[in-house]
């Protein structure tokens, strides 16, 4: 066989290989997903068989994010779209309706019980938030009713408990948007499951070493609510439940207060907020900056947070790191 026609069938393989790699890519359910940590859920669930958007990236703030003109239009041709609800997307439905969105809205924190917040007193409770989560999309879409004493705290997915819902929803909306990948989406579904029941292990695991009286942080919001209720440790913050809150300058006076009595070890910074509050609070105090915690967001690929998983190997090492002496 000679050169020549090596060459022909090389160049017919690599026409057949790139055609059927387009068809693949056309034939993926297209879907969005509000956050990156939510992406990521989407994305170990779904496999090669769906396509990800994420609208509020790597590092990216979801309280205050802005929908985008483009953003509408990746909307218009998406076939489901995955929220955490509870109120996090303040900016769901409008987006829903500018774009014309037709598809179907999944709403991946649907079974959770919900943490509130008081906002005078700065602490959550457990008892459950009057909110039908399954109809959220439509009811508490536009955010927190800042005249209530209580607000929902969105989140959820800081316990790992609750990303097992999570997971679970994500597979139901994915079967439903694509019968024909339901074998997929249910292996997926359980190997991500097993992962995540693993490092609940680990976590409770490295959290049981720390003292008892360096179970108290500092963050910049208050985003680690269902983590500490969960894991064992009290969450101050200088803002509410949404970075789109300010923290007064007699929120901070008492929790430098609060800091200097009972001798809190540590302040941690957030990857979506400003640190300029907590450096003011770790000068005045005296507390050490214990790291970056990733709450709200992934980081990029190459950071130390780039999945949900990754996320909690990197705040537990931090958190340990910085309390355990």
């Amino acid at each position: 066989m000679n050169k020549r026609v090596l060459r022909q069938i090389g160049l017919a393989l690599a026409l057949l290989f790139g055609l059927s790699a387009g068809a693949d890519a056309a034939d993926k359910i297209k879907t969005v997903a509000s956050f990156s940590i939510l992406g990521d859920m989407v994305r170990q669930v779904g496999g090669d068989r769906v396509e990800v958007v994420t609208l509020v990236g790597a590092d990216g703030d979801a309280h205050v994010f802005s929908p985008t003109p483009a953003d509408a239009k990746t909307m218009a041709g998406a076939q489901v779209f995955f929220v955490n609800g509870l109120g996090f997307e303040g900016w769901m439905v409008r987006l829903e309706k500018s774009s014309g969105f037709k598809g179907k809205t999944v709403v991946a924190s649907k079974g959770v019980k919900p943490l509130t917040l008081s906002e005078e007193e700065g602490h959550h409770h457990g008892e459950e938030a009057k909110v039908d989560n399954g109809q959220e999309e439509h009811t508490t879409g536009e955010g927190h009713d800042d005249e209530a004493e209580d607000v929902i705290d969105p989140h959820a997915w800081q316990d790992l408990a609750n990303s097992k819902l999570y997971v679970a929803n994500i597979r139901d909306g994915l079967i439903a948007a694509d019968p024909d990948g339901r074998a997929v989406y249910e292996a997926n579904a359980a190997k991500y499951l097993d992962e995540i029941a693993k490092e609940e292990i680990a976590v409770k695991q490295a959290l049981t070493t720390l003292p008892e009286q360096r179970r108290k942080i500092i963050t910049s919001h208050d985003a680690f609510g269902y983590f500490g209720a969960a894991y064992g440790l009290e969450i101050i913050a200088p803002e509410g439940v949404s970075t789109e809150s300010e923290a007064s300058a007699q929120d901070v006076a008492k929790i430098i207060r609060q800091i200097k009595k009972e001798k809190i070890p540590a302040v941690f910074l957030e990857n979506v907020t400003d640190h300029r509050l907590l450096d003011q609070i770790a000068r005045e105090t005296g507390a050490k900056i214990g790291g970056t915690l990733y709450s709200d967001a992934l980081s990029e690929s190459d950071g130390p947070a780039p999945t949900y998983i990754d996320m909690f190997r990197h705040n537990i090492a931090t958190l340990t790191a910085a309390l355990s002496s």
